[in-house]
């Protein structure tokens, strides 16, 4: 066989070239027939949706899926590569309302159930000939003449097969999850559908340095001086409005901890705090540090609210903090059983020392993550 000689490359020529060659010559199709009766490797593209333009980071996807098909496809494999189209989700929906200039109390009412959806599968394929030139241009091999469409009946009965197989073996169980929710849309929310533009606006909002009461008891007597001292917990929020939910204070195990000896500086009462031992500079003044403790003024309170003294009296690893257990902020929680699990230091491997405490509220109904 006779290569052309490039002395003036130009890519753009040759990749024509190329996905001419492939065209006439059906070479993906080839790389099918042609491994008749070898071992198969199965591929289901995980479907993009063809309501929304496709972006450089389908390209990137796309390659990666493309590389593992053509490595089973040279090592001997059959690689049927069936596309998909995901035509489910908020997104679609929210579309057709605004087109139509709806809600979702209109439909059944101005727009019939079955008009909705047929609506509903119109604007979601509306994007497919873009797709399709997308994905011929990029050299990316899968079967788009007879794709999967997750709202055809058969896949969604192929769905609900499965569901019935996982009952069969008792693999399915209630359990409890954390997802954002939308009282406007009345569902639950996909990270997808968060990161969509618009989802998010800008605010500016008040954080807080939580001060949480520790008990006294065998595990936490390391941190007392004597049965009158009140040691707190200081932990820094930007969420303030999930404070009533909290249920657990975070730490880094390996990160090093002080408690300070100070004054309340809201109360001027004796107070010891706890906080990562980096970020002491960020919550104490450095002209308060060479204050003596015993001199803090006792008399106008406005002389007390300038500059409260401050000693660093112990230092420890967050470890041992793990298991000390501290008061309800705010005194919801009245059961037992509830309480026994909660309202304690928990080891966190996120947490750091970057900004806040060293120390994060933890509020398990607002996030996965907590």
């Amino acid at each position: 066989m006779k290569y052309n000689e490039y002395k003036d490359l130009d890519y753009a020529k040759l990749e024509a070239e190329v996905l001419k060659f492939w065209e006439e010559n059906q070479i993906f199709e080839k790389s099918i027939s042609s491994r008749e009766g070898k071992p198969s490797f199965t591929f289901y593209e995980g479907p993009p949706s063809a309501n929304g333009m496709p972006g450089i980071h389908h390209v990137m996807a796309r390659t990666i899926k493309d590389i593992f098909c053509r490595y089973k496809t040279l090592k001997g494999y059959q690689v049927k590569r069936k596309a998909g189209w995901d035509t489910h989700g908020l997104p679609v929906e929210l579309k057709v309302e605004q087109q139509l200039g709806i809600t979702k109390d209109d439909i059944g009412k101005k727009i019939s159930v079955e008009d909705y959806n047929k609506e509903c599968r119109k604007t979601v394929m509306q994007y497919t000939d873009i797709w399709s030139k997308l994905t011929q241009k990029m050299g990316y091999w899968v079967d788009m003449g007879n794709p999967y469409i997750t709202y055809h009946n058969d896949y969604i009965e192929s769905v609900w097969y499965l569901l019935k197989k996982l009952h069969e073996k008792d693999w399915l169980y209630k359990g409890y999850t954390i997802q954002p929710f939308s009282p406007k849309a009345g569902s639950g929310l996909s990270s997808h559908e968060l990161n969509m533009p618009g989802a998010y606006q800008d605010v500016t909002d008040t954080s807080i340095t939580a001060q949480f009461k520790v008990k006294r008891d065998e595990r936490s007597a390391f941190l007392f001086d004597n049965e009158q001292e009140d040691v707190r917990i200081l932990a820094w929020t930007t969420t303030p409005w999930t404070l009533p939910s909290n249920c657990a204070l975070a730490i880094g195990e390996k990160i090093t901890y002080v408690k300070v000896k100070t004054f309340n500086q809201y109360t001027f009462e004796p107070i010891s705090v706890v906080l990562a031992k980096d970020l002491v500079g960020k919550h104490f003044s450095e002209k308060a540090k060479d204050l003596k403790l015993e001199d803090y003024p006792a008399r106008d309170q406005k002389e007390k609210g300038k500059l409260i003294p401050f000693e660093i009296v112990k230092e420890f690893a967050g470890a041992e903090l793990v298991e000390v257990r501290y008061e309800q902020l705010m005194p919801y929680v009245t059961s037992p059983d509830l309480e026994k699990n909660a309202f304690r230091v928990i080891p966190g491997d996120f947490v750091t020392t970057s900004d806040g405490t060293g120390v994060v509220h933890t509020a398990s109904v607002f996030g996965a993550d907590d």
